[in-house]
């Protein structure tokens, strides 16, 4: 009964080591912790350890997660990389802040980090973002920090709960979540928590004393933005980000009006639209057709400018493929019974669980989308036995959720927003992580509330 608890226990540990105390990647990691379970399964089960089938079996796994993810992550890549080239992501911003009014302007940078970091990574996002808000503090003399948190902020929830984020899109393929509905659900979901986001950041700024130094706070090379004339439109500008959206929720919605057994002639078409792979695959497309328009290059140059994002891309596909492996294997283990055993049929509250499995992984060492997919493929081998009890959707919310509580000194995160924002690490601890961390406390709650009012358990 203890077995797979053990094994575990004892992976967990391992990979969180071999990650804070090792140094190694992420990758080998939990490459290599999805062995360790293989092995440690076959020492464990009744017949003759079968070692080579177990590494094999890790081996497909990690296959199998990666043909799941891996293009819909490099065509995000490509999109996000497309947007930044051809200042249709600083059009957007552009907009946001001259519509809202400088009165509402760190509702405009709430937006702007929140809509760009469901397509582009969270780092690529700040990056952007930072020139503006140091910006307007040097323009206005105050609010400073008000305008960093608001970035993070709005940046860290759909970077943690939407796809086609790495983290969340592979947590989704492992619940077996419908994806249209994961995203639109999941934005439904994450607006609110947006709003608690501004409120705590506004607060945030008051009672914490960020004093606002020019020559302290801005760089010395900060890039000048491009020019307002030279940029694409608002409407063609968000068409990267929107279409995608569009394309995966009809399906999702369109199946909804479909009465059982009659499918019109046009359905197909709509379902091959829908895919994610070529929905993605045509938000990528109009995001390269807005920037060979805007900066007149050639298929040369476009493909220059795209390497170094398909060379990131490619790293995170790598760690999430590991991730899917290693969770694959916990699964294999017999988790899910060992858990159903000890249970001894009392309810268990899947919610609460996967938050505080997400919340340990991350605390301990500091990856966010590592603690979401390691946390998921258990969370996945336990429901297997068990059941849900409530919809898997408020399971994958409570994964990403718990994946960015308590960012402290072994997040990478952490050194983003301390170094880039020129903050001193007591400022950071006092301002981002106290934001991250509450955010992550109220994630929670509303998923808590909503499993228990419309627990939606599928049929």
């Amino acid at each position: 009964m203890y077995g797979p608890l053990i094994i575990l226990g004892v992976s967990i540990v391992f990979v969180v080591a071999a990650i804070t105390v090792l140094r190694l990647h992420a990758f080998l990691a939990l490459s290599l912790g999805a062995i360790l379970v293989a092995v440690l399964s076959a020492f464990s089960s009744a017949g003759p350890p079968a070692l080579g089938a177990g590494v094999e079996l890790a081996m497909t796994e990690m296959g199998l997660a990666m043909g799941k993810i891996a293009l819909p992550i490099a065509l995000a890549a490509v999109n996000g990389a497309c947007l930044l080239e051809s200042g249709a992501a600083d059009r957007i911003v552009r907009t946001l802040v001259s519509t809202l009014g400088e009165k509402r302007t760190d509702l405009a940078l709430l937006g702007s980090g929140f809509f760009m970091s469901i397509p582009v990574f969270f780092d690529t996002v700040f990056f952007l973002l930072i020139p503006i808000a140091q910006a307007l503090a040097l323009r206005t003399g105050r609010n400073y920090l008000l305008y960093l948190l608001v970035i993070c902020g709005g940046g860290v929830i759909t970077h943690s709960t939407i796809p086609p984020t790495p983290g969340p899109l592979l947590v989704a393929e492992t619940l077996q979540l419908d994806l249209g509905f994961t995203i639109l659900a999941g934005v439904a979901c994450a607006v609110p928590i947006a709003g608690f986001a501004l409120w705590l950041s506004r607060w945030l700024n008051v009672k914490i004393p960020v004093l606002w130094n020019p020559a302290s706070r801005l760089p010395d090379d900060r890039q000048a933005l491009p020019e307002v004339h030279a940029l694409p439109s608002f409407k063609i500008s968000i068409l990267p980000i929107v279409l995608p959206i569009l394309l995966i929720g009809s399906a999702s919605f369109g199946k909804m009006g479909l009465s059982e057994g009659a499918v019109p002639g046009w359905w197909p078409a709509v379902e091959f639209l829908a895919n994610k792979n070529i929905a993605m695959l045509l938000g990528a497309l109009t995001a390269a057709g807005i920037l060979l328009h805007s900066r007149r290059l050639g298929a040369r140059s476009l493909a220059d400018r795209l390497a170094p994002s398909l060379e990131t891309a490619g790293v995170i596909i790598l760690i999430t493929s590991a991730g899917g492996a290693y969770g694959a294997m916990i699964k294999h283990s017999g988790l899910g019974e060992s858990i159903a055993a000890l249970a001894d049929g009392r309810p268990l509250n899947h919610v609460l669980l996967a938050w505080l499995l997400a919340a340990t992984i991350r605390v301990a060492q500091g990856s966010a989308t590592v603690a979401m997919i390691t946390a998921a493929g258990i969370m996945h081998s336990i429901a297997a036995t068990t059941g849900w009890g409530c919809h898997p959707f408020y399971v994958y919310l409570a994964l990403g959720y718990g994946a960015f509580f308590l960012s402290w000194m072994n997040d990478s995160g952490f050194w983003l927003v301390s170094r880039m924002g020129r903050l001193t690490e007591m400022e950071t601890l006092k301002s981002w992580t106290v934001l991250l961390s509450l955010l992550s406390l109220a994630g929670l709650l509303q998923a808590l509330v909503l499993s228990a009012i419309f627990p939606l358990r599928p049929a």
